[in-house]
């Protein structure tokens, strides 16, 4: 394929999945209130009596739902997004490899909503719970509005989405020869120091151990990707 045809392909790959995104959307936003009952579960388990979510505009309802039913519609096409992400680069691949679309679309999608429910059940309660003792040791009623609520909450559940896929982009890049599983290797104490940066940037409560709650599943998945990188290495 010449450079031009690349660039049709993935204009296709990215329309197919807009389209995909847009239908899978438009059916959630018909059950927006429920996914958003669903979102707000882990606050207002936390919040006490008087806290509350609270709207400020006329129109702050409204587009919330959209932002709830495009969320939703991200998770519930994903599996089609990923199958065309693998369209995209399978020309790139040996005949043994393109025959892995099922797979990698299986797999790329548990770890992406993986990532996604551990957010939800693990970092998201304790995140809350700490936030909300903030305002207590201030003598302060919080009001949260909605619009802001989900923007949080999207915007994490979505990072942890994208860093449980280290695995699967793992994968490619090995078959690119970036890297391979000795690098990985010898990478692995700096790998350890990294990790737990990014814990404690993520993690809103300074103490360790919930910074371990971060930290121990990544690395978990940086040693699963190891293994990857070793299975599917390029020999001579």
């Amino acid at each position: 394929m010449s450079f031009t045809e690349h660039l049709e392909d993935l204009r296709w790959c990215l329309l197919k999945s807009l389209c995909a995104l847009v239908i899978a959307s438009t059916i959630c936003y018909f059950f927006s209130e429920l996914i958003f009952a669903f979102m707000v579960a882990p606050l207002r388990q936390t919040l006490r009596p008087g806290q509350s979510l609270i709207g400020t505009g006329i129109t702050e309802a409204f587009f919330t739902e959209i932002k709830v039913a495009l969320a939703a519609g991200l998770l519930f096409s994903c599996p089609f997004i990923f199958y065309q992400i693998w369209r995209f680069v399978a020309p790139g691949l040996s005949g043994r490899e393109k025959k892995l679309v099922l797979p990698f679309v299986l797999c790329a999608t548990v770890f992406f909503l993986g990532g996604g429910y551990f957010c939800y059940r693990i970092v998201l309660p304790v995140a809350f719970r700490y936030f909300i003792e903030q305002y207590d040791t201030m003598g302060v009623m919080p009001a949260i509005r909605i619009g802001e609520y989900f923007t949080f909450f999207f915007r994490l559940v979505l990072a942890f989405g994208a860093t449980f896929e280290l695995p699967v982009f793992t994968f490619f890049l090995v078959r690119l020869g970036i890297w391979d599983y000795r690098f990985m290797l010898r990478s692995f104490r700096y790998a350890i120091v990294v990790i737990f940066i990014i814990a404690a940037m993520l993690t809103p409560t300074p103490d360790i151990i919930n910074q371990s709650l971060l930290a121990l599943p990544m690395l978990a998945l940086y040693v699963l990707s190891i293994g990857v990188a070793y299975v599917w290495r390029k020999t001579k």
